[in-house]
Protein backbone atom coordinates (compact mmCIF):
# COMPACT_ATOMS: atom_id res chain seq x y z
CA UNK A 1 0.00 0.00 0.00
CA UNK A 2 1.39 3.60 -1.07
CA UNK A 3 0.48 6.62 1.07
CA UNK A 4 1.30 9.59 -0.51
CA UNK A 5 0.82 12.75 1.42
CA UNK A 6 0.92 16.10 0.31
CA UNK A 7 0.78 15.64 -3.03
CA UNK A 8 -0.41 17.95 -5.94
CA UNK A 9 -2.84 16.24 -9.17
CA UNK A 10 -0.77 16.37 -12.52
CA UNK A 11 -0.60 19.42 -14.37
CA UNK A 12 -2.82 19.48 -18.03
CA UNK A 13 -1.61 20.91 -20.70
CA UNK A 14 -2.32 24.73 -21.22
CA UNK A 15 -3.99 24.21 -24.59
CA UNK A 16 -6.59 21.95 -22.91
CA UNK A 17 -9.44 22.88 -20.67
CA UNK A 18 -9.96 20.74 -17.74
CA UNK A 19 -13.17 18.98 -17.99
CA UNK A 20 -16.07 19.79 -15.77
CA UNK A 21 -16.99 17.96 -13.16
CA UNK A 22 -20.87 17.61 -13.80
CA UNK A 23 -20.08 16.78 -17.67
CA UNK A 24 -20.51 12.65 -18.03
CA UNK A 25 -18.87 10.93 -20.76
CA UNK A 26 -21.50 10.00 -23.37
CA UNK A 27 -20.36 6.94 -25.66
CA UNK A 28 -22.04 7.31 -29.30
CA UNK A 29 -21.40 5.81 -32.99
CA UNK A 30 -19.88 7.58 -35.89
CA UNK A 31 -22.69 6.83 -38.59
CA UNK A 32 -21.48 8.77 -41.39
CA UNK A 33 -18.62 11.62 -42.62
CA UNK A 34 -19.45 14.37 -44.90
CA UNK A 35 -17.51 17.29 -46.48
CA UNK A 36 -18.31 20.79 -45.43
CA UNK A 37 -21.68 22.27 -47.22
CA UNK A 38 -21.34 24.35 -50.31
CA UNK A 39 -22.97 27.04 -51.42
CA UNK A 40 -26.67 25.28 -53.45
CA UNK A 41 -28.62 27.42 -55.71
CA UNK A 42 -32.39 26.36 -55.82
CA UNK A 43 -34.52 26.05 -59.11
CA UNK A 44 -34.41 29.81 -59.33
CA UNK A 45 -30.52 29.80 -59.05
CA UNK A 46 -30.95 31.99 -55.13
CA UNK A 47 -29.45 30.24 -52.25
CA UNK A 48 -31.76 28.03 -50.72
CA UNK A 49 -30.42 28.46 -47.06
CA UNK A 50 -32.05 31.41 -45.40
CA UNK A 51 -28.95 32.27 -43.21
CA UNK A 52 -25.87 33.07 -44.98
CA UNK A 53 -23.42 30.37 -43.59
CA UNK A 54 -20.17 28.99 -44.81
CA UNK A 55 -18.41 26.08 -42.96
CA UNK A 56 -14.58 26.09 -43.24
CA UNK A 57 -12.95 24.46 -46.28
CA UNK A 58 -11.15 22.13 -44.24
CA UNK A 59 -14.27 21.01 -41.96
CA UNK A 60 -16.04 17.60 -42.10
CA UNK A 61 -19.73 16.86 -40.65
CA UNK A 62 -20.15 14.12 -38.25
CA UNK A 63 -23.49 12.16 -38.08
CA UNK A 64 -23.53 10.71 -34.71
CA UNK A 65 -26.07 7.97 -32.60
CA UNK A 66 -25.95 8.36 -28.91
CA UNK A 67 -27.86 5.16 -27.85
CA UNK A 68 -28.96 5.74 -25.20
CA UNK A 69 -30.81 9.68 -25.35
CA UNK A 70 -31.46 10.01 -21.16
CA UNK A 71 -27.82 10.86 -21.00
CA UNK A 72 -27.85 13.97 -23.19
CA UNK A 73 -29.00 17.07 -21.61
CA UNK A 74 -32.56 18.07 -21.97
CA UNK A 75 -32.43 21.48 -23.50
CA UNK A 76 -29.51 20.01 -26.15
CA UNK A 77 -31.83 22.25 -28.75
CA UNK A 78 -32.25 25.39 -27.50
CA UNK A 79 -29.33 26.03 -25.40
CA UNK A 80 -25.90 26.74 -26.91
CA UNK A 81 -23.13 23.45 -25.52
CA UNK A 82 -19.24 22.51 -26.50
CA UNK A 83 -18.88 19.54 -27.25
CA UNK A 84 -15.58 17.24 -27.16
CA UNK A 85 -14.48 14.23 -28.36
CA UNK A 86 -12.40 11.77 -28.61
CA UNK A 87 -12.05 8.72 -30.99
CA UNK A 88 -10.88 4.99 -29.84
CA UNK A 89 -10.35 2.93 -32.96
CA UNK A 90 -11.86 -0.66 -32.44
Amino acid sequence: MDIIIGSTPPLQPRNQKIPQGNSPVITAQLLHVRPPRKGIAGPSGMERRTKQVSDPRSARVLTLMVPDAGQLPTDLDTSRYEVSIRFIRR
